[in-house]
């Protein structure tokens, strides 16, 4: 058996709100057998339609709800993991399945101290692969972008030109300095600790770079001359460094630039590269991405693996061990640039393992790919059963017998009373006729706002565009 623990990114290095819908992917990894500790029970229907896809019967699952810590049911508090009624909970599990000892791994989404510290209360912290170092902080230390700039240096790995900044006096000189050097046009600034392009922010001076396609949720428009950067780190510094607390990362922007990533996992043994894919943003937040990587040359898909494992190796050497996520950029004379690296169990884990390969059978004859996509915010679904009645009318129910149609790929909770739910949910299709066509019948079924809207709470708080004067 095995313990997977649907946690998210320490609350103690960056805040998270409801993670209860995203933590809860955790199902499509679960085998007969497995103990999953969860922060909330999990959603009755999702439960069900996901086990259908696997064929694991729930009856051959256990399912631990963490004590409801700092967060409530929201999001797992790592301090619950060690608590001391849930500690006897879980080994009374174990003992039922024949101890501790029939324990095979434990799998965390993320790789916190604190499963570190759970796995030894429960006498298998050996089970944990990389325990002593998570459980002295690595999981800050492999996902912090700053961290990645150096080891991907020290690698040899090809990066943007850029800096690492500690001060706000230095980014203001780094900024101006990058600007420069890169013909004045565009900057993209970077939290340490961030996802899916929400900790970033491109700052362009040409406002023909203020494209919607890329990883920056933020735009900023920079006023000529030395004024506007200072006035802008001014308003930003803290927002960039959590109050200080982190560095920032400012990388020049590689306009007209394609985004991919190889994915690949380290073992004590050594590493191996387990996918590529390929990344699409709209109104600079992630939309969407595709396994397997399509679209590229041998030469581009060399060079990806060959960073990715590079770096893989890197992190491996400082005590990281599991998935984790190279993030580069294909550039448009076809150099490819690593941007940053997830070390963790990415967003694509559960959609290229389990989704696209066991149930789909991206690699049988005929050939099918697999895009995952998020419900756009200008879409309005009620429900998960509303959304699952209008696949039966249009026909863009899965169907095993073409390997098409269309899997959810987690619940769909509303983070408010009354409010649409927000969710992704996978495509599998036939390269040759694309997705374009079932994702627009979908478009029209639940569309309720332009494309490319979005409300003014989206607006004010995260797809913020200001300008400074």
């Amino acid at each position: 058996m095995r313990i997977l623990v649907g946690n998210h990114i320490d609350p103690s290095i960056r805040a998270r709100g409801d993670m209860r819908a995203w933590t809860q992917r955790l199902v499509w990894f679960a085998r007969p057998g497995d103990l999953l500790v969860l922060c909330c029970e999990p959603d009755d229907a999702f439960l069900d339609y996901a086990l259908a896809h696997t064929g694991v019967k729930r009856s051959e699952l256990a399912v631990l709800v963490a004590p409801a810590g700092a967060w409530g049911d929201k999001l797992l508090d790592p301090a619950s993991l060690t608590a001391p009624a849930f500690v006897k909970a879980v080994r009374a599990a174990l003992d039922a399945a024949g101890g501790p000892g029939a324990v095979s791994k434990v799998f965390a989404l993320w790789p916190s101290g604190a499963v570190a510290r759970f796995a030894a209360a429960l006498g298998i912290e050996d089970r944990f692969p990389g325990a002593a170092f998570f459980a002295q902080g690595g999981g800050e230390i492999g996902n912090n972008k700053a961290n990645f700039r150096a080891l991907a240096a020290a690698a040899g790995v090809p990066i943007l030109p850029g800096r690492v900044c500690r001060s706000r006096a230095e980014a203001i000189t780094a900024t101006g300095e990058l600007l420069e050097s890169s013909g004045g046009g565009a900057v993209v600034v970077k939290q340490a600790h961030n996802g899916a392009g929400v900790g970033n922010q491109l700052l362009v001076r040409d406002l023909q770079l203020a494209v919607d396609h890329v990883g920056a949720r933020h735009l900023h428009h920079l006023a000529p001359g030395e004024d506007g950067i200072t006035a802008y780190w001014d308003q930003r510094w803290s927002w960039a460094s959590e109050d200080g607390r982190w560095p920032v990362v400012i990388e020049t922007f590689a306009a007209g630039a394609d985004a991919v990533y190889s994915e690949h996992y380290a073992a004590d043994t050594g590493s191996e590269p387990t996918e590529m894919g390929r990344l699409l943003y709209v109104g600079r937040r992630l939309s969407h991405q595709v396994v397997p990587l399509d679209g590229v040359s041998d030469q581009v898909r060399a060079a990806l693996l060959d960073g990715g494992t590079r770096l893989t190796e890197a992190y491996r050497a400082f005590g990281y061990r599991g998935h984790l996520s190279a993030d580069a950029l294909v550039l448009p004379d076809e150099s490819v640039v690593f941007t940053e690296v997830n070390a963790q169990v990415s967003g694509s884990l559960h959609i290229y393992q389990q989704i696209a390969r066991h149930i789909v059978g991206v690699a049988a004859a005929p050939r099918r790919q697999v895009v995952e996509y998020h419900v756009p915010p200008t879409w309005t679904v009620p429900d998960f059963g509303t959304f699952l009645a209008a696949l039966d009318e249009t026909g863009l129910t899965y169907d095993p017998a073409t390997r098409t149609g269309v899997i959810v790929s987690m619940p769909a909770i509303p983070l408010a009373a009354g409010a649409p739910v927000q969710f992704v949910f996978c495509i599998a299709y036939d390269p040759a006729t694309g997705y374009d066509d079932a994702f627009a019948r979908l478009g029209e079924r639940f569309q309720t706002l332009p494309a490319g809207a979005i409300d003014a709470s989206e607006h004010v708080g995260h797809t913020a565009v200001s300008f400074s004067s």
